[in-house]
């Protein structure tokens, strides 16, 4: 039960202060909170023997008043000492799972989903949390506060009434150990339950255009609904095992009492103990009740909070698929990008997506990757990237070093990508544009946008650069938001651009003035494109045309077309659809 405690040690070594402050208070409490109980059977003794003065009344009153002022003082400083370390504790985590998530690449994300690590950032550190500041709090008062009370009932009234109002204790023992194992066990399947259920909203939200327009907004009802049930379900198995915890110690609490009441009243009667006495132990056995409702709460919570920490050191315990060379070389400038017999295949994947891969690419060249769909263009390019572990065969060079031995924080530093599927943060143009250099003035972003072709359109919009554009840029469309992507990577300037298919929702006109901007901006750095539509790289260095992960051919446009192969095929077929659109416009 108390495996969490341990496997938190670190923690609580690390912030050992305010525990100390608020477990040395709760210890010091203890005591004090012992004596009120005992100063009303002396009054009451006192009182039965004719004995209480006015003085010895006042002396009474005082005392409690002082304990009373203690009590306050001290509770609020173990209290503000107990939490703030539980909230610490919190605040680590999510840090360190930030950090985590920062770091992981494809892979990763693929075999785990958003939602279930949502749910692990969100509930499961709230329940650790838990563990952290209420639970230890019921540990103590479960433990050291309830061997206060007893070893006080015990010395100053009767051992033999103490001891025979302990007879339930063993079948109270016995019985949160029995929940506390179906807790555990319920607990982990209601917070999975909970991930999947956080992963269908999130798909919902993310995808609720494709919902609507398949109109599946019923089904999508319907599957949540069954997610819900799932969720309902699994907590309330958890809520059958957490509500027998206080019936069943406040039945035998009660058996306590009774016990308490019928052998205390004969020991009064054979005058081993004092009616005064007898009252403060009824008042004791009264103080007992949450204590021995705070072993159920124990359990409850250290169970739950070992359930969802396992989950939380199962997600930090993941390795990074990609990690840096024990011995990184630093390359200062990518003057030469090389494949040699290059060979790739994804980790779930039965087949190379790419095959023998052999080219080269100096700086400032312009590299034009074209296709088939699914013929490996957006997994040529993503090699770069490095977000897969090294390929399958061959080898990967910048300036003649092996990819793999660069540092992964300079790699992704020379590099500038954009993606078919632009993501946009739920922020302003500006911000959206900026977040790369977030230092970047407003006329720097405006000639990023320019660049990208995005100035008429932002001058038709009422906010200008403030312009919201919604999550994940809902309120932009396809274009737009390629644009602005396209413009944030520009702002960079970086050495590598990398164009992923990524003006495949604009039209071939505004297309072809975005090329042509870009390369006048971009003289002597380098850049790769993946395209379907073959005039935005005819203007490109070296073309390559993949086929089943191979390359079929290569050349510059004008040796490609003089080959007679595939891309002249669908070079003229898309020049032929080009004009024939334009006849139709005229």
């Amino acid at each position: 039960m108390f495996e969490v405690l341990v496997k938190l040690g670190w923690f609580f070594r690390e912030h050992k202060r305010p525990y100390i402050i608020a477990l040395t208070l709760l210890f010091v409490l203890n005591f004090i909170e012992v004596i009120p109980p005992k100063l009303v059977g002396y009054a009451i003794d006192q009182m039965s023997q004719g004995q209480l003065t006015a003085g010895r009344l006042v002396a009474v009153a005082a005392a409690y008043g002082l304990l009373i002022v203690v009590t306050y003082v001290f509770g609020y400083t173990w209290m503000y000492n107990l939490y703030s370390g539980s909230n610490t504790l919190q605040m680590t985590f999510r840090s360190r799972l930030m950090a985590h998530f920062l770091r992981m690449t494809a892979p990763f994300f693929e075999r785990h989903r958003t939602g279930d690590l949502m749910a692990r950032a969100t509930n499961d550190l709230n329940a650790v949390s838990q563990t952290a500041g209420f639970g230890i709090l019921t540990l103590v008062d479960s433990t050291t506060f309830s061997a206060t009370i007893l070893l006080t009932m015990a010395v100053l009234i009767s051992w033999k009434l103490t001891l025979a109002s302990l007879l339930p204790l063993p079948v109270i023992a016995l019985s949160v150990t029995r929940y506390g194992k179906w807790m555990h066990e319920r607990f982990t399947l209601a917070q999975g339950a909970f991930g999947d259920m956080n992963n269908h909203v999130l798909e919902a939200v993310t995808g609720i255009r494709v919902i609507r327009a398949f109109v599946q907004e019923r089904n999508a009802e319907r599957r949540f609904a069954a997610a819900m049930d799932d969720v309902y379900r699994k907590n309330i198995a958890v809520a059958q095992v957490d509500a027998l915890f206080e019936p069943t110690i406040k039945c035998l609490i009660g058996v306590s009492y009774l016990i308490g009441l019928g052998y205390g009243a004969y020991l009064v009667f054979k005058g081993e103990i004092t009616i005064g006495e007898l009252t403060a132990f009824n008042v004791y056995l009264g103080m007992l009740i949450w204590p021995m409702l705070a072993i159920g709460e124990l359990v409850n919570i250290m169970q739950r909070g070992n359930a969802s920490l396992d989950r939380v050191n199962e997600t930090l315990a993941c390795p990074p698929d990609v990690v840096d060379a024990a011995d990184p070389v630093d390359v200062a400038v990518p003057e030469v990008i090389e494949f040699r017999d290059y060979s790739f295949r994804y980790p779930a994947a039965t087949a190379d997506s790419l095959s023998h891969i052999t080219l080269s690419l100096r700086r400032g060249q312009t590299l034009g990757v074209v296709g088939r769909t699914g013929a490996g263009k957006s997994t040529l390019l993503k090699q770069l990237l490095r977000e897969y572990p090294h390929g399958h065969g061959g080898r990967l060079f910048i300036n003649g070093v092996p990819v793999e031995n660069i540092p992964l924080e300079r790699l992704r530093g020379w590099l500038g990508y954009v993606p078919q599927d632009a993501m946009l943060f739920s922020r302003s143009i500006r911000d959206n544009v900026r977040f790369g250099r977030p230092q970047a003035s407003d006329e720097e972003v405006l000639s990023a946008l320019g660049l990208a072709g995005f100035l008429d359109e932002l001058a038709a919009m009422p906010d200008g650069l403030d312009t919201l554009v919604g999550e994940r840029g809902v309120s932009m469309s396809g274009g737009q938001k390629q644009r602005i992507a396209l413009a944030r990577a520009l702002l960079v300037d970086p050495e590598i651009l990398i164009l992923d298919d990524a003006m495949s929702a604009v039209d071939a006109r505004t297309e072809a003035h975005i090329i042509a901007s870009v390369r006048r901006a971009r003289r002597g750095r380098t850049t790769l494109i993946a395209t379907h539509r073959l005039s935005a790289v005819e203007h490109a260095d070296w073309i390559v045309v993949l086929d089943d992960g191979r390359i079929a051919e290569e050349g510059s446009h004008a040796q490609l077309m003089a080959a007679g192969g595939w891309y002249r095929d669908q070079y003229v077929r898309q020049q032929a659809e080009a004009g024939i659109g334009r006849g139709d416009g005229e």
